[in-house]
């Protein structure tokens, strides 16, 4: 039998201990909807699940930048687990975010840029459609994506088939149990948490300035947001830190953020608070025009695709 320190060292390790955080959040989630499937609907069960819906969002996020564990076969575990929490394959991070949203900025040349769509907006209904817009511009890159890897990389090719065929699977079988069910405390929450996943880039980057990813030294292509959110969706709101470091562990982005970008950014794009400015902004915004953001692209330089 080998010692007690060789199982230790063969053992998974995570790469940072913060993301105890993430593996709580991974397990609660589906804890919280097998429950209300025996037991029955419970509101603010229900509520609760819904918010971590936002976290498995932001964790698939983190775990694309920088994978959660040393060990290369616990990562695809994750990947797969991950994958049946979202309800859609993990690897699209890569082509539709570090490959495309990171690589170019909110500039031009990314895909789902919000400026792409109907202009320089930010207001309800943009922020609203945003997630069906992107996915249409984004789709076209998944399966060019897929063509590349099949011919070039089978083996990648087939683990993300694989995802797929995991995700519909868990979907056919859900339904076939119980399709009322699956609908109410599978797929709609993992609809709403891949609504977030995408209508965030519409809340960090809308009235941005796309220009700004074309100059290395000007910080004003995304927007922060401080406060409670943080804490509890991993800094998911230290958007410009975490471009600048995409590599970093997502619990250093409050210390990068305070030390070398907060003071660098237009002073409109660091929020207090995510609830606030949606409140601000999409609800006050529609009626009062005061509310309202204002873009830092003059109307006449909007970024040619």
């Amino acid at each position: 039998m080998a010692p007690a320190p060789d199982r230790a060292r063969r053992a998974p390790r995570l790469r940072h201990w913060r993301d105890w955080q993430s593996l709580a959040y991974m397990a609660l989630l589906p804890a919280l909807a097998a429950w209300q499937w025996v037991q029955g609907f419970h509101w603010l069960l229900y509520g609760l699940m819904l918010f971590l819906t936002l976290g498995t969002g932001v964790i698939h996020h983190n775990h694309a930048h920088l994978r959660m564990w040393r060990s290369r076969g616990a990562n695809r575990l994750t990947d797969a687990w991950l994958t049946l929490l979202q309800g859609h394959p993990t690897f699209v991070f890569w082509p539709a975010h570090v490959a495309n949203h990171h690589r170019f900025r909110h500039g031009p040349r990314d895909a789902a840029r919000t400026y792409r769509f109907g202009g320089d907006t930010n207001h309800l209904w943009g922020y609203l459609v945003h997630p069906l817009q992107a996915a249409a511009v984004l789709y076209p890159i998944f399966l060019d994506w897929l063509g590349r890897l099949r011919a070039h990389w089978p083996g990648a090719w087939r683990y993300c088939l694989a995802q797929y065929a995991l995700w519909l699977g868990s979907w056919a079988l859900l339904l076939a149990l119980d399709w009322r069910r699956a609908l109410v405390f599978v797929i709609l929450p993992q609809l709403h948490g891949l609504h977030w996943l995408l209508a965030t880039n519409y809340l960090q980057h809308a009235h941005a300035d796309g220009r700004a990813s074309a100059n290395r030294r000007t910080l004003d292509y995304a927007r922060n947001f401080e406060g409670l959110v943080n804490p509890l969706l991993f800094n998911i709101g230290l958007h410009t830190a975490h471009h600048e470091h995409s590599k970093a562990h997502w619990s250093e982005l409050t210390r990068l953020h305070r030390e070398r970008y907060r003071a660098r950014v237009h002073p409109s794009l660091n929020e207090r608070g995510l609830l606030p400015y949606m409140a601000r902004v999409f609800l006050l915004g529609t009626v009062l025009p005061r509310f309202r953001s204002r873009p830092l692209m003059p109307p006449g330089s909007l970024p040619r695709s």
